[in-house]
This record gives structure tokens, sequence and C-alpha cells, in this order.
């Protein structure tokens, strides 16, 4: 006999962990699916979360390697600094914070099956049909949620076009000793992302790169000075640019599943975790409702766009622009950043999930003059080519 579950959830990161626990809180019967053996591996994640992300995830701080309170931007000879003066991001075990999230979504009543894949999907049916440790099963819902990551199983079977851009990222850890505070970012090591160094604390720290093309070379190139200190390795995908529709029939699609990274940063742990509450308050509502037509599955598409959409779309229009900044232009534009006036309006209005205020703040001033050039060109160039 076929299992029957109010909510399954595929996917046991961040975002599948926080739509399974509140389903299971509202006393929905849950099930959340994890391909993997162990939740949490492999890592795919810098670990860097805002205070916001960090918060959204509802953990304890025993995944904490590190707090930063700024950052330092390197472009060939110019450098920008600013520091806030108090904790601004958390640098964390993504392992240990996925599994603290996984323990407090069964502390409610959720089910958990570990190294189980969704394979295929039947709509009409509402089955999705797995295969793991208890060999191949089909599992009735009444909602599912897809959380399954940048090559979402569920959203290729649902026939969603890939999202517009997949960046490629390596990350090695390093024993190298420097800079606790701050995190060092490096855009011209990878000229349409941007690498970065992260201190984990006073004797290592993350050090990766995000990009289109030539990754492997450049991640080369950029850890040559720490080759002999890797002590870990790791490699992702991003997805960014969001997918064209994020809901089907009974079915909710968030975090990468939907490639709602933040193409500012990449990082997807905020954004995932707001779709998943508002996915998880969707599937509620439906169900208690038995209402689970079209306008109602598009009620979650409405409320996630509500709530991050638009820094989605201009953070993508601003990752579009950036490609097209050369290294020595983008070491103008470092140059400008550096201005004291410049520095504190990155400090006072700078914040990672929702970048767009602080953009337009510092378009609007004066002393960006310089780089308005280099910007005007870099947009039209991106307008052109698409």
């Amino acid at each position: 006999m076929n299992r029957k579950y109010d909510v399954v959830v595929v996917g046991a990161g961040p975002t599948g962990s926080t739509a399974a626990r509140i389903c299971a809180k509202s006393g929905l019967k849950t099930l959340l699916l994890e391909e993997q053996a162990h939740i949490g591996y492999p890592v795919q994640c810098a670990g860097l979360l805002s205070n916001h992300a960090f918060n959204e995830c509802e953990v304890s701080d025993s995944s904490v390697f590190n707090t930063v309170s700024g950052a330092v931007i390197k472009a060939g000879e110019a450098q920008c600094s600013f520091d806030a003066g108090k904790t601004m991001a958390y640098v964390v075990d993504r392992g240990a914070l996925d599994r603290e999230m996984a323990i407090h979504c069964a502390d409610t009543g959720a089910e958990i099956q570990l190294k189980t894949i969704a394979r295929e999907l039947s709509r009409t049916e509402r089955i999705v049909r797995v295969k793991g440790l208890y060999g191949t099963e089909e599992i009735k819902y009444s909602m599912l949620i897809a959380a399954d990551g940048p090559r979402s199983i569920i959203s290729r079977a649902l026939g969603i076009p890939n999202a517009p851009v997949y960046l490629s990222g390596l990350q090695c850890d390093v024993k190298i000793h420097g800079d606790t505070d701050h995190v060092h970012i490096f855009p011209n090591a990878s000229p349409d992302f941007f690498a970065w160094k992260i201190p984990l604390d006073s004797e290592h720290a993350r050090v990766g790169l995000c990009g289109l093309v030539n990754v492997r070379e450049r991640f080369l190139s950029f850890i040559h000075p720490y080759r002999n200190h890797c002590i870990h390795f790791v490699s992702g995908t991003i997805p960014l640019g969001t997918k064209t529709r994020t809901y089907d029939d009974r079915i909710l699609i968030c975090g990468d599943a939907a490639a709602m990274a933040k193409p500012t940063s990449g990082g997807g742990v905020y954004t995932g975790i707001r779709a998943a509450r508002h996915a998880a308050a969707t599937a509620i509502s439906a169900i208690e409702n038995d209402d689970y037509s079209r306008s109602m599955m598009a009620g979650y598409e409405k409320a996630w766009k509500k709530d991050f959409g638009h820094e989605i779309r201009k953070g993508f229009s601003f990752f579009r622009i950036r490609g097209q900044i050369s290294p020595p232009e983008m070491e103008k534009m470092v140059q400008t950043l550096s201005d004291h006036h410049i520095r504190e309006i990155i400090v006072s209005k700078g914040d990672m999930d929702r970048p767009s205020r602080l953009i337009t703040s510092l378009l609007a001033n004066p002393r960006m003059i310089p780089a308005y050039a280099v910007l005007m060109k870099a947009w039209f160039s991106s307008m052109k080519n698409g």
C-alpha cells in the first residue's frame, strides 16, 4: 500500500527543512526526503550568512565559526574597506547548521527519509516515485514542495525551463593567518562575478571563486599562494534569474530549485527560507480549506515576489551590468568607492539580502560621478547583449 502524506517536501537543506517544520508544526502529516545519506553534505556553500539569514534559520550559535563586521574589496591597486563596528554576518559550518535545522524539523513531528531520490512525478495521481533505502516506492501527497536544489528533478518533471544563468563555484579551506573581522572580495579574479576570502578563525579561511567561464583556471590562479595549504575542497552550482514559474497543480517550488539565489552575492539561504515560509503557508491553507485551485497555488508565487522578487529582478540587472565591467574599469569603480563619504553610505545602508536601497543611494550620490561613465557603458552593453 502506498504511503500518503499531507505534505511531501523534497530536499532537506535549510529551505526544505523550514517548509517541512512549519507544515508539521501546524499538524499536517509531513515527509521530508533527502537524497544524501547525511544531511548537510556535501557542503556546497561559502557559509557566509547575513544577520537576517542566520536569524531566519532559527538555530543556536553552535554552527558558528566566526562573525565579521565588514569587508575589504580589492581590484588591481585599488582597495576599499568598511567596517560597521558590529556583527554584520556569520561564518558557519553549513553541515552542522543544516543538521540542526533538520533536527528541529523532526522534533515538530515531520518524518525524514534519507538516501532517497525523487525520480518521477505523476500529477494526475499525485504520486512521487522515489528510490532509496527501502527500494522503489510510490508516495502519495496532497501538496508537494520542491526544494531539491539547482538541478531540481521536480522542476524538470514539470517541464519548467532552466534558470537563465548557472554559475560554477570552487572553494577550499586553507591554513592561513590573517584578518578575522573582514571578508575580502576580489572582483577581478573572476570578471563576471568575484572571488572571496572568508575568515574562519585566526589561522584558517575559506577561499573561493564563482564565474561563468574558465572557472577552474581562474580558481587555480587565485589560490596559487595557498596551494600547499588546502585542507578541504568543494564545488557547487548557483542558478540565477528565477524560473519562469514556481508552482503547478499542488506543487510549489522554492530555493535553488526555483533559482532564487541573490544575483549580487550568490547566496540563497535567506531567499530560500523566505520562500519556504510562503510555500508552507500556502500548503497549510490549501489543505485546511480543501482548495487546490490554480489561484491558490499562484498565491504562493505572488507572495514571494512581493516579499523579495524585486530584489532578485534588480540584482539580476546589476549582475548583467557587472559582467560588462572590465578589470581596469572595476579598479576605477573600487577607487571611487574608497571615498570616505561613500564608505559611510555603505555602512549605514548596506544590506546583503536587500541591496537595492544601497545601490540606489550610491548612484544618487554626486561622489559617484567618476564611475558613471563606466556604469553607463556597462549598462548599454548589457542591454545589447541581452
